[in-house]
């Protein structure tokens, strides 16, 4: 028995140093690669130059980025724990239950392309939004919707029933006892799942290349007209081929948004947990 117990210790103290590794492995290879484009006027400069990539810096991107991401956490986190409060509280059919997990699976399997494509028909044409930020936010919001209403779901369900029950039994409405004692105990896996979300969608360049990312633009002024974003930028630099370590350098900055992002959504989850 202590002969298991050491070997399923090492087992799983050796995986978290191999994916501890992998992580540290890519962050330093691609700052390697890219070192020599990353400079203050780099992160604080907009495009220059007839050819893409070449001159300038990158701050609209990084900008555009944020703004997609934030309408789209903005759009799933609203969507996705309602529906998961929905289902755990509300909800007392179980064929109305079973089709909402159904939607929310095969929302799950469709390419993200797709979802621009959808994105594209619905909110850029049908509704006359245009190509813009609001676009793009919001067809991002539906990519990640499922991956925070699942995540929300699990959360909610594995909430202290006895408190629950304990609210219900001093006549507690069941409104007031979910926003007062449910959500504040979820808070930190619900702020997980939407960090999970997010980290999905500051990466994803495909709903963005039909409803709201452009090649070049300016500081965006306005979340009804388009501007650049760090995965759509990373990919015209390399299929383009103008400058590798202009694309290494956008690769990392990527990666340090989405984990200076995660790292602060983690610690106000902390704090507001204390």
């Amino acid at each position: 028995m202590k002969g298991k117990t050491g070997l399923i210790r090492i087992w799983a103290v050796g995986s978290c140093l191999v994916v501890l590794g992998t992580i540290l492995f890519l962050f330093a290879y691609i700052f390697i690669k890219g070192a020599g484009a990353i400079s203050w006027t780099f992160l604080t400069d907009v495009p220059r130059g007839l050819i893409l990539g070449t001159e300038g810096g990158i701050l609209p991107a990084i900008v555009g980025s944020l703004y997609y991401t934030l309408i789209a956490c903005a759009f799933a986190a609203f969507l996705g724990i309602s529906a998961a409060v929905y289902q755990v509280f509300y909800c007392k059919s179980d064929r109305l239950r079973s089709a909402i997990a159904l939607i929310m699976q095969c929302m799950a399997g469709v390419p993200s392309i797709v979802l621009g494509l959808f994105g594209y028909s619905l909110l850029v044409l049908t509704l006359g939004w245009g190509k813009c930020i609001l676009a793009g936010g919001v067809t991002q919001g539906i990519m990640i919707l499922p991956f925070i209403q699942v995540r929300a779901e699990k959360a909610l369900r594995e909430a202290d029933a006895g408190l629950v029950r304990a609210s219900y039994a001093l006549g507690v409405s069941r409104s007031h006892t979910i926003r007062r004692i449910v959500l504040p105990q979820c808070l930190p896996q619900l702020v997980s799942a939407v960090i999970l979300g997010a980290c999905y969608a500051m990466g994803a360049a495909a709903p963005l290349i039909f409803t709201g990312a452009v090649i070049l633009s300016k500081v965006p002024r306005s979340l009804l007209k388009p501007t650049m974003a760090l995965p759509y930028h990373l990919y015209m630099l390399l299929t383009q081929g103008t400058s590798s370590e202009n694309a290494y350098g956008t690769a990392f900055v990527l990666m340090m948004v989405v984990l200076v992002t995660n790292t602060a959504a983690t610690w106000f989850a902390w704090r507001r947990k204390k």
